[in-house]
């Protein structure tokens, strides 16, 4: 277990956060007092899985699409999207 003050914490966060990450248990503490713990998430599922490339890039870059055919303009899109009048 770690302890560490609010300064110490804001100073080097990625080095807490990749201790937590590794396991360990990180107390922050304000004068003295403890406030929260840092500890890494429990999961079973992969955070990130990488699939090797089925078609090389240069393929894909010359390949042509043909123009999206949308009744909207993409302004009115995003107007919708943010529920704009």
């Amino acid at each position: 277990m770690k302890v560490v003050k609010i300064a110490e914490l804001k100073d080097k966060l990625s080095e807490h956060l990749r201790a937590a990450e590794a396991g360990e248990e990180v107390i922050v503490t304000d004068r003295n007092r403890p406030i929260v713990r840092i500890i890494a998430v429990q999961t079973t599922e992969p955070v990130l899985t990488l699939h090797e490339p089925t078609t090389s890039f240069k393929t894909l870059r010359a390949k042509k699409y043909p123009a999206a055919r949308w009744r909207l303009t993409g302004t009115e899109l995003l107007a919708a999207e943010r529920k704009e009048p």
